[in-house]
């Protein structure tokens, strides 16, 4: 179990609370045990640590719908290339990971995300051990798939179906971390693979991650191959019965968008990673929205976006959906945060993360209103800045299960000098792999 804080108020702050009627109110939030126990007005300080909030925000924590954190030593090694060519410099420099040093980029890429208000996170790599002891280390909540490839496709020692079991069994159970499967895509898993992700998904009680439709030369080629698009092909040998998040879901037909909402997949959706890959197109993410499927949003790793900043996510997204439709109104701030916090929760199944209410977890984050990024300060501009203008160094304190992880800017749960130092090494090898 993760150590629990003493009991805390934070006083007379902007609640961006993010409840069912999103309500933005001055107030005092009270924690104890991990949770929020008082919401609103002047809340008991009794026993309490006291917060001055008045300078203050307090905005539930990020959640990020897709990453692959442990691959922070790796931004820009593979810049300005389409995805074809993008994964071909990342798998040959994967060949050369250790766990070492994938622990080493884990702990680089989560501290990147708690500095920029990121609470938890949904990820897919293998040696996921080492990003759990991370996880563990940092503060942070992990949702932690094991990557899972045909495997004669692998480089992973042992079948990864067998090592994503395994991970499962270690790790389960932990108080911040849910260990789950994750079938990398249909271009490198077949379908025993895939139903045996299945398998172990509902044999364990978790669910699966994967990336979907990422391209039209993914969709064409397993088209070709199959006879069906990969959404349909999905459906038809029963994968899609099981809970599960897809990345990406660029490439789809109206079809497929009625599928995935009737089957309940959540949408992790990439908006950086995705136009800088050029995968062409935009997400359907008003469509998937308006067909009922739960849609989050996800950074994708710094070697694709590159960047791990949820507070850039939501601009983007916003910016290409308006554009892409000529249409101003769609994806209103208030959604992009609602898609940064109570839908990604929704999408992790997590109705107790998401939003400041009187028994969630107490995952927030101090923003400071006195920066130049949200100016002016006032109550009804506080989402569109968030959406829209907030800069990470905004985000002054941030609680997980109401312990900082950071205050005034600073990592309370590691030094970062050690951190950048590890990962730093970390590159030089992986680099020195690359001209190999």
């Amino acid at each position: 179990m993760a150590p629990a804080a003493g009991p805390m108020v934070v006083t007379d702050a902007l609640l961006v609370t993010q409840d069912g009627t999103r309500r933005v109110v001055r107030g005092d939030l009270r924690v104890e045990d991990g949770r929020f126990t008082h919401v609103g007005a002047a809340a008991p300080r009794a026993g309490a640590e006291v917060l001055d909030g008045r300078r203050f925000a307090a905005v539930p924590g990020f959640i990020n719908a897709h990453t692959h954190v442990a691959m922070a030593p790796l931004r820009g090694i593979a810049d300005d290339r389409e995805l074809a060519g993008f994964l071909e410099v990342l798998f040959a420099v994967d060949a050369h990971r250790s766990e070492s040093d994938v622990e080493a980029g884990a702990r680089a890429g989560i501290a990147e995300m708690l500095l920029s208000g990121t609470t938890s996170f949904l990820d897919l790599y293998y040696h996921e051990d080492a990003v759990a002891r991370a996880v563990e280390a940092l503060g942070i909540r992990g949702f932690l798939g094991w990557a899972v490839l045909d495997p004669e496709l692998t480089t992973q020692s042992g079948r990864p179906i067998d090592n994503a079991r395994a991970f499962i069994g270690r790790w389960k159970g932990r108080a911040r971390i849910e260990p789950l499967v994750a079938p990398q895509g249909v271009y490198v898993c077949n379908r025993e693979t895939w139903l045996a992700a299945k398998e172990l998904a509902e044999s364990t009680g978790s669910f699966c991650h994967y990336h979907l439709s990422e391209t039209r030369r993914e969709v064409h080629e397993h088209e070709a191959k199959t006879g069906r698009r990969p959404v349909v092909w999905l459906e038809e040998i029963g994968f899609l019965a099981t809970p599960s998040v897809a990345a990406h879901a660029v490439w789809l037909t109206g079809q497929e968008i009625e599928l995935l909402a009737r089957r309940g997949v959540g949408i992790a959706h990439c908006p950086a990673s995705n136009l800088k890959l050029a995968s062409g197109g935009v997400a359907p993410v008003v469509e998937l929205r308006a067909a009922g499927a739960v849609v989050g949003l996800g950074t994708d790793s710094v070697a694709s976006n590159n960047s791990l900043s949820m507070l850039r996510e939501m601009h983007l997204a916003g910016l290409v959906q308006k554009n892409q439709r000529w249409d101003a109104t769609v994806l209103s701030a208030q959604e992009l945060l609602d898609l940064a916090t109570v839908e990604g929760a929704r999408l992790l199944g997590r109705s107790d993360l998401g939003s400041l209410e009187v028994g969630k977890r107490a995952d927030f984050s101090l923003v400071r209103l006195d920066h130049p990024t949200l100016l002016p300060s006032r109550p009804e501009a506080i989402v569109s800045h968030l959406a829209y203008a907030a800069s990470e160094e905004a985000i002054d304190s941030v609680f997980v299960d109401g312990i900082a992880v950071v205050r005034a800017r600073e990592l309370r749960t590691a030094d970062w000098n050690r951190v950048r130092a590890d990962a730093e090494a970390a590159a030089q090898h992986l680099w020195a792999s690359r001209r190999a």
